[in-house]
């Protein structure tokens, strides 16, 4: 209260005295912006496109007559209806026909701008394509200058050759391994000695990492979105923004990349599911996403150009890189067939129908030669399931199917690779057979072996085929069964308890057992093994979490160049038998780098002497009077011949009783084409003889033992 006092003292004046004056001085010069003293009133402003801001231009559309313009609105109405509630339109006409764009009004400005996001290049047919604009953007274009400048240049990022992994010497594969709890990422080499790291790093991703399908890029998952890595020293190439992201997908052309976060999607703006451009980044569509169950949502073509997604009785193919529907619909799918269609002509190539389905599932065979339908049905007047594997031959003329039967319960199929065999797991435990199936070319399907009483829940074939390992994973505490299934012979039974993965390398030479830290909390390592199920590493990592082989790309070889390499095999076999012995030896690998290093400075030393000979080779010419003498067969009409001749004694020894051991046996050893070196050590007879044959030089030496004597014959060539 005494500073209130004060404050209205201060401000009391006189009657008497002259009223302060408030305007400011005429040299005043006021310094404040509107937006600084009235920014919270210049944010309410009214703005000059409201009103307009929920208007779309829309141009490319057909020019029509009286008579088809309601059918064209309908169209129209159709298509831009998805996007929000239309609530008024105009089509100009000139000449009693519409001039060819419209004018769309929606009830809202997110509207508009989600209509411009997804129907900007429609394709309405063959001579229509859509191109969509806000009205408000007409300012925009309007301010373009007329004088047309050059971009500026983009600096070249360099991230070295994303497939130097392909140029190993020792053609030593990779993975990635994720360990200490998912602390620490680690890039290691495979070599059958000990894994050779690459490249390892701390807290290098949150979650767990991705491999792309031809192994050009490293994903890691970050609570702001995804990260691409790759080239020699693994640099970051790419970021997607996507917040909360959990799950990814590549396309298998490495083009596109899928990611899917719950904490995203709204109702108008499909953020759930993004599609990504991997080479520019940017995002190309975006999809709601009601439940991630089976992921991946999305199926791929082989290619990259085409991609479907199953929804309720409806199937959508869309096209890249538009990310447009096929055809600008879905098929609708009204109850359980299969169809083989062909794209984008979308062609029916087979059509089967199936009855009483309770479940159907679909499994490719990886070149296209084979798809596997299976089919659970509920028989009439049974209560049991019944499964049906068709089987569809897409290689052969109207594509005919195949049916095998089976009443047990199904555990696990899988498809031979490369090969037409394919194997299943039935049955019920204790009791679980694995069958093996031929599919023939006369059109038969013959069961080749069955094995019963087998510990096992998974099937993991090797990528080359041939091979595969039978698991029993977690709750059958990591039975392996390595299986040939040229002639179904079991190779090798082994165990990895409480193992949680199966892993094949892309040469199918190796397979990699784990228990994961993400499983069990204990026990976690993993195993490295042959195709054959020789065990030839144990690594155990600390809270070991995940190990991937990175891919590698399909080869550049075509069948004919990839059959006579496996012809002309044995040629380069002494190669590779060469470098299994030394990696096998128990020289360190210090040592056999200092070796090489030694080897590499003979070489040059070897080549720097070479040079030096040549540049001497004038001198020494002059010197010798032009007579060359560094050709052993220079000069052969100034030799002189000369023949010695020398006999040969013969000597006896007495020497006893002569007593060798057991173990030496005939051993024979050829060094050329025309001279056998032969050295036989032969167990003396009853009658305490036995005749030796060795070589000395050119002599060979015969030995015969007679009681107490032993003779040696040193004539050339005699026999005794």
């Amino acid at each position: 209260m005494r500073d209130t006092d004060n404050m209205e003292a201060e401000m009391e004046y006189d009657d008497g005295e002259e009223e302060p004056s408030f305007s400011d001085p005429e040299d005043f010069v006021d310094d404040i912006s509107d937006q600084e003293l009235l920014g919270d009133v210049l944010r309410d402003k009214p703005q000059e496109a409201d009103g307009i801001d929920s208007v779309v231009v829309v141009d490319n559309v057909p020019q029509v007559g009286p008579d088809r313009l309601e059918k064209l609105k309908n169209v129209i109405q159709k298509i831009f209806s998805k996007f929000g509630k239309i609530t008024n339109d105009f089509y100009p006409v000139a000449d009693g026909k519409t001039k060819g764009y419209i004018f769309l009004e929606y009830s809202a400005p997110s509207h508009a701008q989600e209509a411009v996001k997804n129907a900007d290049g429609y394709k309405l047919d063959k001579q229509h394509t859509f191109r969509v604009n806000l009205f408000t953007d007409f300012d925009k274009y309007m301010s373009i200058s007329d004088e047309w400048e050059a971009p500026e240049k983009q600096p070249f990022k360099d991230f070295g050759n994303l497939r130097h992994w392909m140029e190993d010497s020792d053609c030593r594969d990779q993975y990635s391994v994720i360990y200490d709890s998912g602390e620490r990422t680690g890039i290691f080499a495979n070599d059958v000695k000990e894994p050779i790291e690459v490249e390892e790093r701390a807290r290098w991703t949150e979650t767990y990492v991705r491999w792309s399908p031809k192994g050009t890029y490293l994903a890691t998952f970050h609570q702001r979105g995804i990260a691409l890595w790759g080239g020699e020293k693994f640099k970051q190439i790419q970021r997607f923004s996507h917040q909360g992201v959990q799950l990814i997908d590549f396309s298998p052309c490495e083009r596109y990349v899928v990611t899917f976060s719950p904490l995203m999607d709204t109702k108008d703006d499909p953020q759930a599911i993004i599609i990504w451009d991997v080479l520019t980044g940017q995002k190309k569509r975006g999809f709601h996403c009601e439940s991630s169950a089976h992921w991946p949502i999305f199926k791929w073509s082989p290619d990259g150009k085409f991609f479907a997604r199953m929804t309720q009785d409806t199937l959508s193919i869309y096209e890249t890189p538009s990310m447009g529907l096929l055809d600008k619909k879905s098929l609708k799918i009204n109850g359980i067939k299969v169809t083989l269609m062909q794209l984008p002509s979308r062609n029916e190539i087979r059509v089967r129908n199936l009855f009483n389905v309770v479940d159907c599932k679909l499994h490719w065979q990886k070149n296209g030669d084979y798809l596997c339908v299976k089919v659970d049905r509920t028989p009439k007047g049974t209560q049991g399931v019944v499964t049906n594997f068709e089987i569809f031959r897409m290689r052969e003329k109207q594509v005919p199917v195949d049916v095998v039967e089976m009443k047990e319960g199904i555990i696990a199929f899988a498809w031979e690779p490369n090969g037409s065999k394919f194997a299943v797991l039935h049955g019920e435990s204790p009791r679980i057979n694995v069958s093996f199936y031929h599919v023939k070319n006369n059109g038969k399907i013959d069961l080749i072996k069955m094995f019963d009483k087998q510990q096992a829940n998974s099937i993991f074939w090797s990528p080359q085929g041939q091979f595969l390992v039978l698991a029993g994973l977690r709750s059958m505490n990591g039975a392996l069964a390595f299986v040939d299934t040229s002639d179904c012979t079991m190779m090798n039974i082994a165990e990895h308890y409480m193992a949680s993965d199966v892993e094949w390398d892309p040469t199918g030479r190796y397979v990699v057992t784990s228990v994961s830290w993400w499983s069990h909390k204990v026990d976690n390592a993993f195993w490295l093994w042959t195709f054959q199920g020789r065990l030839l590493q144990k690594n155990n990592k600390e809270r070991f979490c995940q190990l991937l082989w990175r891919p590698r790309p399909p080869s550049l070889l075509t069948q004919e160049q990839i059959k006579l390499i496996k012809k002309d095999l044995k040629k380069y076999s002494k190669i590779f038998e060469q470098k299994d012995r030394l990696s096998q030896s128990k020289a360190s690998k210090e040592l056999v780098d200092k070796r090489r290093t030694m080897m590499e400075d003979y070489r040059k030393y070897r080549e720097r002497a070479m040079d030096m000979y040549n540049e001497q080779r004038p001198l020494r010419l002059e010197l010798r009077g032009g007579v060359d003498t560094d050709e052993l067969d220079s000069n052969v009409d100034d030799w002189e011949e000369e023949t010695i001749e020398f006999f040969i004694n013969e000597e006896i020894i007495p020497i006893g009783d002569l007593v060798l051991p057991w173990h030496y046996m005939p051993k024979t050893v050829f060094t050329s084409s025309h001279r056998r070196k032969t050295f036989c050590f032969l167990r003396f007879s009853k009658r305490r003889t036995c005749t030796l044959v060795c070589e000395n030089g050119t002599t060979v030496v015969c030995i015969l033992l007679h009681s107490d004597y032993l003779i040696l014959n040193a004539q050339q060539g005699n026999k005794v």
